[in-house]
């Protein structure tokens, strides 16, 4: 089946969306790489042609989670916040550090990246990175800086659960990934993720053949305003395992979708407490 064309628009919408829930609820479902959008004029920095472009959106989209959180959102009883990214993270991935913090540029995968996951070339060395920082970057973070003060000042305190999937087999990028890949994988912070929040993922996961922690993938995001420094901030980062609920790569969903969103959605009520 041959890869969807990448989405590139001349004149693309917002680049994030924060989709309100209930004044009283702390939790916000951050959703950084659903989306296949590439706007053209980035597209024109980025030397891949279409066909290779749409299998490398294929790879690295975190396909359908945006619906994982809608389908979790509208199932709890006190309904969460979603911050979702509406382009592609080949734009620039919201979730890296924009520095040299970042271990993931030893693989040209930064914040801007300039390799594939496969380590071919995406955009050549002389390509500007400041621009696309300032003009894509610099706004998502202020604005979900924003959204967990929000959450903060009416709730006194936030939770932000992360919603990822990840590929069956390791991709060559991944530098952690000769670890388990379970079905779902729990990212966390030895700071920002309290052990309960831990224990409630893995009680609504538990049904999906096992969860994991910290592999393939480890962590959990938080503002950097608020990172290592506020904990009344939590953070939870959920990998799923992409043959649990679709047709790899880039293929349509599959009927664990659903049951993977109640799961979620059970988190969330956890979180919410």
């Amino acid at each position: 089946m041959p890869a969807p064309e990448p989405d590139v628009s001349p004149a693309p919408g917002p680049s994030f969306e924060l989709l309100p829930g209930a004044a009283e609820s702390p939790v916000i479902l951050h959703v950084p790489h659903s989306a296949r959008a590439v706007p053209a004029d980035v597209r024109a920095g980025i030397v891949l042609d279409d066909a290779a472009l749409g299998r490398e959106l294929d790879h690295l989209t975190d396909a359908h989670t945006a619906r994982i959180a809608a389908e979790a959102a509208a199932l709890c009883a006190l309904t969460p916040w979603r911050f979702v990214n509406r382009l592609s993270r080949l734009v620039v991935d919201p979730e890296r550090f924009p520095d040299e913090r970042e271990e993931m540029r030893a693989v040209g995968m930064g914040a801007v990246y300039t390799r594939t996951a496969h380590g071919e070339v995406l955009r050549t060395d002389d390509v500007a990175q400041q621009p696309l920082l300032d003009r894509y970057f610099t706004p998502y973070a202020r604005a979900m800086t924003l959204a967990v003060a929000d959450r903060l000042a009416a709730t006194g305190r936030a939770v932000v659960v992360d919603v990822h999937s990840y590929p069956t087999a390791r991709l060559p990028y991944e530098l952690h990934g000769d670890g388990p890949r379970p079905p779902v994988c729990l990212g966390t912070d030895a700071f920002h993720t309290p052990a309960a929040l831990l224990d409630a993922a893995r009680d609504a996961f538990a049904g999906f053949g096992g969860t994991g922690v910290d592999s393939p993938f480890a962590g959990a995001y938080v503002p950097l305003d608020f990172y290592g420094a506020d904990v009344r901030v939590a953070a939870l980062m959920v990998e799923i395992r992409r043959d649990t609920y679709m047709g790899e790569p880039g293929g349509p969903a599959g009927p664990g979708l659903s049951a993977l969103a109640a799961a979620l959605a059970d988190v969330v009520t956890a979180a919410a407490r």
